[in-house]
This record gives structure tokens, sequence and C-alpha cells, in this order.
């Protein structure tokens, strides 16, 4: 199971894959398959498992944007995968009642909204300045 870990606070978050679907979806479906191209902090802080302090400020803003228009699309636009977005997730497409759109489908091993959690991971690290990894 991975978390954000920001010094040794550690915001769980869920598999490897599942975390990779957050990011793939932002990727295919707002920046055109482009990793980066609209959200460049966010992709910094995937591809490379860290995001230093001074830059965690700029990915909570994207962070922000990226879920305002993850609201608008159904959760039924969900990537698992983006070189192949066609694929589903192992669950197929039974999810809770409570996901309606994009903003609501990825939830944390504890329940929680992932977003929520990356943002308050985020919080944390420019508050504290500390580095948030990916662990």
């Amino acid at each position: 199971m991975l978390s954000f870990r920001v010094g040794s606070i550690a915001y769980p978050v869920g598999t490897g894959p599942f975390l990779g679907s957050f990011f793939d979806t932002i990727t295919v479906r707002l920046e055109g398959g482009q990793r980066g191209r609209s959200f460049p902090t966010l992709a910094r802080l995937y591809s490379s498992g860290e995001l230093e302090p001074d830059h965690a400020a700029r990915a909570r803003t994207e962070l922000a944007e990226a879920a305002g228009l993850l609201q608008r699309l159904p959760a039924s636009r969900m990537v698992w995968d983006a070189e192949h977005p066609d694929r589903t997730p192992p669950w197929g497409d039974e999810v809770a009642d409570t996901i309606v759109t994009l903003g609501d489908y990825h939830v944390t091993t504890d329940g929680r909204s992932l977003i929520g959690v990356l943002d308050e991971a985020l919080a944390t690290s420019v508050r504290i300045a500390q580095p948030l990894r990916i662990r």
C-alpha cells in the first residue's frame, strides 16, 4: 500500500495501480493524453515520486483546478491505464452509488477522497517545509 508521506506523517492512499489511475485519468481526460501539459507540477510529483515543499503550493493550485474539471465529468470516464484507456479496473463498472463524477471516483483505503488527502498532504508540505513523497 502506498502513502503520501511528509516528514513522519503518512496519509494512506491505496495500491500503485489505483494511484496511477488517478494521474492517468487526469492525463487522458484533462490533458489530451500528454502528461504534464496542463498540470506539470502534479505530473512531476507522480513521475518522480516526490515534490519539494517550494513546489507544493503550485501543486495545490493545479490540484484544485483539476478537481473542478473532474467534477464535471461522469465517473464512467475513469481511466485505469493511460496506455490502454479502454481497460477497466479489477472491479469493473461496480462502484458505489456515491461515486457520480470523476472527482468522486478515487477514494483512499481509509474511505477519504484522494483529492482531499493529496491536498492535505501538500498543505502539510508547505506548512512544515518538508517534501511530499509517495512511498
